[in-house]
């Protein structure tokens, strides 16, 4: 019988061919950054706040922490966990469990804690399983453009839901896209993360869909309404871009430091030091950050009644602490209802303590500014830093009228995270480019073709 009709055990079959082990990564990567960012239930007004009793989402994010645990330890070099564990976080996070510890109820605020912690354990494995920039460049271009066309979907599908309506809580954002996420508030600095990185994706020679990704985000985050948003990303662009155009890249975290200290004065400080409320009245009238004054001025007065370690992890708003509060008719806003202070810093101050506070802001910028400094000026590397920058500067500056600091799997959050341990990333180890020969490379929207070549590298840590 010939043996094409039955084969000999030592000839070989063919059969379909199976991803290699950086495809599956890439894949894995890419899924865990789209499922985080949009979470289990897009299109859905209260699904940021209902993660801590929602079955699909403990069931589906109890999944991504698997998974994304499951990476780190198959796929990352142990070179690279190690590298990314710092003291300074190391401290902030074990505060952070104290202040669970330390909440009105610990099983509930350990339950809410277990969701941020999931949260940066998948940003850890979206930045470090991709085995080399095109990889990273994939995850990006895949997981934006898809967020992307998914609000923009959203529009038509969904048009009472993906723009805000008059007869929500808040009939003053009527209009304003918000695709799908719960508020313009998320939508708009998810989509000014997206843009920094179609540019990054831009400068990588990815033209079509870095552009793409850069123009469609910043369009839609035009038509969000968001003022602050708005404002800061051509402002990160600027700080990050602009001293690197004249050869003072390495002043980036000067910039940095000077402008999160004059932001610090314009907002807080007005409400701290009287001349210069008077100044600012001056300067700008009625100045008030929608309301946000007289809601700081309370938080101040809070926290001077428990510096060290504060009312507790998800101890605060939304309490009896708050709720009992005499309601303030001077004021734009009723505090009894706030869901947070409008100020990340001021809320990890209430919340962990003043002790607590001066840790992050150490781990949150002092140290990913001596990061950026330590950057290799290796092309991919400098690339990706300047990407994390432009991030971290953003959310950075987002935090003085916006709070989302360990706030469970909140999108700015993640953002905020794979920022800053992508710079400690960066500033330790060498990113290969690709290990997909250029010649071999053919100019598609997205690379597909790399992503089904075997491939073997390895992770040089730079010196």
């Amino acid at each position: 019988m010939s043996s094409t009709a039955r084969p000999r055990r030592t000839e070989p079959v063919s059969g379909p061919a199976l991803p290699d082990r950086r495809t599956v990564a890439t894949l894995l990567a890419t899924l865990l950054f789209g499922i985080t960012i949009i979470s289990f239930r897009p299109f859905s007004p209260m699904a940021a706040e209902a993660t801590g009793g929602d079955i699909v989402n403990q069931l589906g994010f109890g999944a991504v922490g698997g998974v994304s645990l499951f990476c780190l330890l198959t796929f990352v070099d142990r070179r690279v966990l190690a590298g990314l564990v710092g003291f300074w976080w190391a401290l902030l996070l074990g505060l952070f469990l104290v202040s669970v510890a330390n909440a009105a109820d610990p099983s509930s605020a350990f339950r809410t804690a277990v969701f941020t912690l999931i949260g940066m354990l998948a940003m850890l494995a979206v930045l470090t399983v991709p085995r080399d920039a095109d990889a990273i460049s994939t995850v990006l271009a895949v997981t934006g453009l898809a967020i992307v066309g998914l609000c923009y979907a959203g529009l038509v599908v969904y048009p009472d839901i993906a723009v805000h309506g008059t007869d929500s809580t808040e009939p003053q954002h009527a209009g304003l896209w918000r695709g799908a996420f719960s508020h313009k508030n998320v939508a708009g600095p998810v989509m000014a993360g997206l843009s920094f990185a179609g540019l990054y994706l831009m400068r990588r020679g990815w033209r079509w869909s870095g552009g793409l990704l850069l123009v469609s985000a910043l369009f839609f985050l035009a038509h969000t309404g968001s003022k602050t948003t708005t404002g800061l990303v051509p402002l990160a662009f600027l700080l990050v871009m602009g001293p690197g155009l004249v050869g003072l890249r390495r002043a980036v975290p000067l910039v940095f430091a000077i402008a999160l200290a004059a932001a610090t004065v314009a907002t807080v400080g007005i409400v701290v030091w009287q001349p210069l409320w008077d100044l600012s009245q001056q300067v700008s009238p009625g100045l008030t950050y929608t309301g946000r004054t007289t809601l700081w001025t309370f938080l101040l007065e809070m926290i001077a009644k428990k510096p060290w370690f504060g009312y507790g992890y998800e101890s605060f708003w939304g309490t009896l602490v708050v709720q009992l509060q005499d309601k303030p008719f001077d004021s734009d806003w009723d505090i009894r209802g706030i869901v947070h202070g409008h100020n990340g810093y001021l809320d990890i101050a209430v919340l962990m303590g003043i002790p607590t506070l001066v840790v992050a802001v150490v781990a949150f910028f002092v140290v990913p500014m001596a990061d950026f400094l330590r950057v290799p000026p290796k092309r991919e590397n400098v690339f990706l830093a300047d990407f994390f920058m432009m991030t971290l500067m953003f959310t950075a500056f987002n935090a003085f009228l916006e709070s989302f600091f360990f706030r469970r799997v909140d999108p700015v959050w993640l953002f905020f995270v794979l920022a800053v341990f992508g710079l400690r990333y960066v500033s330790r180890f060498t990113i290969p480019g690709s290990v997909v020969p250029r010649e071999r490379r053919a100019p598609k929207l997205v690379d597909w073709a790399a992503l089904l070549r075997p491939a073997r590298i390895g992770i040089a840590r730079s010196r």
